[in-house]
């Protein structure tokens, strides 16, 4: 009988909640939820290379999305603005085995002007604004790691050849703080 007493003392405290009083509701916070910046360098590939505020500090762009890629030998990151298509920032490194020669003789685009105190040789050129995007500029170099290294900015369709050529010097610059060798 008193196992019985005890098992019906228990159902009743179990459907009722053991006497607890109602459960107050949990307060939300108001206003925006909070935006965190994340760096480029999360997006893994060559992107682990880019940095947005020392991007911003050399080209006077500023951007906050990145995207990378990865396949055999080659690792790709593209940049851009949020809410903007152009301009566009793309960083290639490759692994290769070519020399000095090799560079100059199959890589180094004809017009192309030759850089200094960037890798082991190293060039800058511009090219003209097609239907769909506006002119490019782009910085190639070979490392001194065994590393084929990229920079190529795509300007907005309505700006023009020489804004280009001002954006290649800026990133001649930007590719003289990229320390391929930390891919």
């Amino acid at each position: 009988m008193h196992g019985r007493i005890w098992l019906a003392g228990m159902g009743v405290l179990l459907t009722t909640g053991c006497g607890a009083s109602e459960v107050e509701p949990v307060p939300l916070p108001t206003g925006e939820p909070a935006t965190v910046q994340v760096g480029a360098a999360s997006s893994g590939g060559a992107c682990r290379l880019f940095d947005f505020a020392v991007i911003e500090e050399h080209t006077g762009a500023r951007f906050d999305v990145a995207a990378a890629t990865e396949r055999d030998d080659t690792r790709t990151c593209v940049v851009r603005a949020t809410d903007a298509t152009w301009p566009e920032l793309t960083l290639t490194v490759t692994d290769t085995s070519i020399d000095v020669p090799t560079f100059t003789a199959d890589v180094l685009p004809a017009g192309a002007k030759k850089v200094s105190k960037l890798g082991q040789a190293a060039y800058r050129r511009t090219g003209a604004k097609t239907a769909k995007r506006g002119p490019t500029a782009e910085v190639g170099w070979l490392a001194t790691e065994d590393r084929l290294a990229t920079l190529r900015w795509t300007c907005r369709p309505d700006d023009d050849r020489a804004t280009a050529d001002e954006v290649a010097d800026h990133l001649v610059d930007l590719a003289r703080t990229l320390d391929t060798r930390s891919l």
